[in-house]
């Protein structure tokens, strides 16, 4: 709900503040999540998933009340980087499925939780039209800070927790590295456009995001317990699911930004786009897709429950958000065109979005599985953050014109942000394709009170073959 509501109430966000950097409204809150993920799954592993689920819950509200409130941009992102922390709630959530409900009904229940994202697309959008027409975008914000407190109050009376924990250390210099490295290439992206990428603003904050990330490198082979064990990312089939999951997620995030973007845009300017409707008007594209995402998320827990593994399914649901991209470029200014590939993109979402999680079930025992879904996270949550920068960057450099402050982009320009959303999830759907058919499972030591130990990959224990069509 985050996402979508926010990604529709951008055009009037960036006309309110007058600034041409939309891409940072949906990157801070990415790029938080990103950094932050690892350490709450594995602080999750050691204390229990729903303490920290409660956590991530009230702290995004505040976060949500911080923009409601905000003066000035700075302080709406500072808001939006608190409520990154829902993005760990996604993990969170179906890591405590997995750890609480019957081992045979997980796969549908995960594929119910994921898909229901899309049923909450349905509603949504006639309730963010109504709050945007109505009360303005502030209001959207507000709604989040009431919501996510009853969301709260509900998973502290109704949810039980994890008997799984986990022996192990905070990296908070891996965080720190990896956080200052990230941002400081994604402003420099961000700002190359204006400052000139020749300038030397630009060309040091490359230096700077280079070097932190590579110390951070450094840090995560040296330090016992690093933020992201990159041995585990060297697994075939962890690897290729945090690259498949990123991408995808990426992908989705990409058309979520500038989907309402490009409708919500007035087609008397002649762009070669926009059919000059409000936030409600907008609505009557995005519920097909949310439908398509809810049939898309069920058809998984079906088709799992019938033997076809996630691999298939996922490869399924990125090869169909390649496809939605396409039919965009090809149909721009047609609002049948733009509508059909709304709901191919929402099949591929709710597929890409329910196979994931089975598929990272099959390569960590339950004791790891929030430490494992925190890295697969955090490459979802850093890819998504930097794409729709590197989407507003060439935006950028496609400008039409500028109105009150804000910038009309080029039918190039759009039709370039639709093939780079083609573009990612063509790369997932590679990197699913390639995921090992013959998946061997991590195992971890425990010690005598029955504690899990530290995982450690130079001394595996006994691995459990999981094998997929």
């Amino acid at each position: 709900m985050n996402s979508s509501m926010i990604s529709t109430g951008l055009p009037a966000i960036m006309a309110y503040f007058h600034t041409d950097q939309g891409g940072w409204i949906q990157a801070s809150f990415l790029l938080v999540a990103a950094v932050i993920s690892p350490t709450l799954g594995k602080i999750a592993d050691m204390v229990g998933k729903r303490r920290v689920l409660l956590f991530c819950v009230f702290i995004a509200a505040a976060g949500s009340l911080v923009s409601a409130v905000a003066p000035n941009f700075a302080l709406l992102l500072t808001g939006r980087a608190m409520s990154s922390l829902l993005v760990s709630c996604l993990f969170l959530s179906y890591s405590l499925v997995r750890d609480v409900y019957p081992p045979k009904i997980v796969a549908m229940s995960v594929a119910l939780i994921t898909s229901g994202m899309g049923i909450v697309l349905i509603a949504t959008p006639f309730l963010t039209g109504w709050l945007l027409d109505a009360f303005g975008w502030r209001s959207l914000f507000w709604f989040f800070t009431i919501i996510l407190v009853i969301t709260g109050i509900s998973i502290k009376l109704s949810t039980d927790e994890s008997t799984y924990r986990l022996r192990s250390k905070i990296d908070l210099v891996g965080g720190a590295l990896l956080g200052g490295g990230i941002g400081a290439i994604l402003i420099a992206v961000s700002f190359g456009v204006s400052w000139g990428w020749a300038s030397g603003k630009t060309l040091g904050l490359f230096l700077v995001g280079a070097v932190l990330l590579g110390l951070w490198i450094y840090s995560a082979t040296v330090i016992l317990e690093p933020l992201i064990d990159l041995r585990l990312l060297t697994r075939r089939s962890i690897g290729l699911t945090a690259i498949a999951a990123g991408m995808g997620y990426g992908s989705t995030t990409i058309s979520a930004t500038i989907l309402p973007m490009m409708c919500m845009t007035s087609a008397s300017l002649g762009l070669g786009y926009g059919f000059s409707i409000d936030a409600e008007g907008f609505a009557l594209i995005q519920s097909p897709l949310g439908v398509a995402q809810v049939l898309g998320g069920i058809l998984v827990g079906v088709m799992m429950g019938r033997g076809l593994p996630p691999r298939i399914l996922c490869a399924a649901g990125t090869a169909l958000l390649a496809v939605g991209a396409v039919v965009v470029v090809t149909g721009m200014d047609t609002k049948w065109v733009v509508m059909v590939a709304a709901v191919i993109t929402g099949a591929g979402t709710g597929l890409t979005y329910s196979s994931i999680p089975n598929l990272q079930f099959q390569s960590v025992p339950p004791e790891l599985q929030a430490s494992t879904a925190s890295i697969v996270a955090t490459c979802q949550s850093t890819i998504s953050a930097i794409l729709p920068v590197a989407v507003f960057t060439v935006l950028n450099s496609n400008v039409a014109d500028v109105v009150d402050g804000v910038p009309l982009y080029t039918s190039t320009g759009m039709a370039l942000a639709w093939i780079s959303c083609a573009v990612v999830a063509i790369i997932a759907l590679v990197a699913t394709i390639l995921v090992p058919r013959n998946i061997v499972q991590v195992a971890v030591p425990t010690n005598r009170v029955g504690e899990v130990d530290r995982i450690d990959l130079r001394t595996p224990a006994e691995p459990v073959v999981v094998t997929s069509i």
